[in-house]
């Protein structure tokens, strides 16, 4: 989720589930240690609680970093060793890292003696033509002897040569059977399925074998989905969309007050009412006024406006 999930988009989400786990988007174990730790770790309280997911090979660095997590507030440390970026690749990390269980595991032994918040992985299936069976067994069992009990399991294989990022979202089958098995045969892990789930029905099949459920892509595009899923398993009131904007708003004006545009936070919001009538109209307002460089919440309530008048235009 690199370059969606900022601050921005989370501060978003937990206004619409007070339940969900949420996750930064990937920042490498140098850039935590050098870069800007305002503008790449910064967030609001109310996110928590708050996974801070680090890329990166080097136990000194991670550990490093994840010291700098804890320190901040975060509630988890998640090494990503599933995202086949090839920018990750070139950074010997991410899901090229499922080749070599036994450094993962001196990752996680180096931070988990950092810090004392938990230390979880986020992998896949495997990489290329290694055997799923075999060959995951393996990394898991060596990651867990260096400590690690949290594994977020992308229920596909990362294909490192010949498919792109997106492809590798998409083209490799699922197998969710495996992850069941994983957590069958090793009920003393805590284990978390991803990969093309996009239901409340779907979610709750799941949990029926495993430990949780991790959803990307449908959290971002059908962000009301989170909102639908705490209210299935936690019974918690759905929120009237138009609302959820509307508290959005003193956020919105104190980020604009210190210099934000408003289409680094409109961005996230643009998926809110997808499925329903005036949809189209609602983002094509809010794409086309929020670049401006005076655009305030004014702009949001335009596409409320908007979709709400379409929605009248129907019905007459």
């Amino acid at each position: 989720m690199m370059d969606w999930t900022d601050r921005h988009c989370r501060y978003f989400h937990r206004l619409l589930s007070p339940h969900v786990r949420l996750y930064t988007e990937m920042v490498t174990a140098p850039a935590v240690i050098h870069g800007d730790r305002e503008r790449l770790l910064g967030f609001d309280v109310s996110e928590q609680p708050l996974a801070l997911q680090l890329g990166g090979s080097d136990p000194r660095e991670l550990a490093h970093a994840a010291r700098i997590g804890a320190d901040l507030g975060y509630a988890e440390i998640n090494l990503n060793v599933g995202c086949p970026s090839d920018r990750v690749q070139s950074g010997r990390f991410g899901a090229c890292l499922m080749r070599e269980p036994m450094l993962v595991g001196d990752c996680v032994a180096a931070m988990r003696a950092a810090v004392a918040i938990p230390v979880t992985v986020k992998c896949r299936l495997g990489v290329d033509d290694q055997d799923e069976d075999a060959s995951l067994d393996h990394f898991i069992d060596s990651v867990h002897a260096a400590g690690c009990s949290v594994f977020a399991v992308h229920a596909r294989k990362a294909w490192l040569q010949g498919l792109s990022p997106k492809d590798n979202r998409e083209i490799p089958p699922l197998n969710y059977a495996r992850v069941y098995r994983l957590k069958r045969e090793r009920p003393q892990l805590t284990i978390v399925i991803n990969g093309g789930i996009a239901s409340v029905a779907e979610v709750g099949e799941h949990l029926r074998h495993v430990d949780g459920v991790m959803l990307g892509r449908t959290a971002y595009h059908e962000p009301y989905r989170l909102a639908e899923i705490d209210n299935a398993l936690y019974a918690t009131p759905l929120p009237d969309r138009d609302e959820v904007l509307h508290r959005l708003r003193p956020y919105i004006e104190a980020h604009l007050a210190r210099g934000d545009r408003l289409q680094h936070i409109s961005r996230h919001i643009l998926g809110l009412y997808q499925g329903l009538p005036g949809a189209r109209t609602y983002r094509r307002t809010l794409s086309e006024k929020a670049h401006e460089a005076h655009a305030g919440f004014d702009v949001v309530e335009q596409a409320l406006f908007a979709r709400s008048r379409g929605l009248h235009s129907r019905a007459a």
